[in-house]
């Protein structure tokens, strides 16, 4: 594993284990902590003073804002309808599929073991419970948790 000279890093970030991380072509704001065992791959922004814990991934198409909290193995997506062939059998390129964005915006939190479906938005202070599948947009400073992840209420 490696950080990759193609990685734009904010000061003071903090990363526990350098050698534990895949990090390439992805921006890290300032003051970030990042755990062991993350991918952050190109195209990825993550802002100024999150907390990015241990065996979480990060795909292109994420853009994670300032003061972000994401939980242990928290698994984002961007692809909708994944495919490893095409339909004459040959592998898939970057050629052969659409980047699917999406959005954390400041101050949420995703607990441990959620997984983010590609192209939702979290609001501003929501709260996504451990294990949740998000599949829908959350709103600013909601509450959300289950498989599939449904409103439970609003954060203070």
């Amino acid at each position: 594993m490696a950080i990759a000279n193609s990685v734009r890093m904010g000061r003071n970030v903090t990363i526990h284990h350098p050698d534990q991380v895949n990090l390439y072509g992805c921006t890290i704001g300032e003051d970030t902590r990042i755990g062991s065992f993350v991918e952050i791959q190109k195209n990825a922004a993550v802002g100024a003073r999150c907390k990015i814990s241990s065996h979480t991934f990060i795909c292109e198409g994420v853009t994670i804002e300032d003061e972000v909290f994401i939980g242990h193995g928290v698994m984002f997506t961007n692809d909708l309808y994944p495919k490893a062939a095409n339909p004459d059998g040959t592998p898939q390129s970057e050629q052969d599929w659409a980047v699917v964005e999406t959005k954390v915006k400041r101050g949420a939190s995703i607990g441990s073991n959620a997984t983010i479906l590609a192209g939702v938005t979290i609001g501003e202070y929501a709260l996504v419970g451990a294990g949740a599948v998000v599949t829908k947009d959350v709103g600013n400073r909601q509450i959300v948790a289950g498989v599939p992840a449904r409103p439970l209420g609003t954060a203070e």
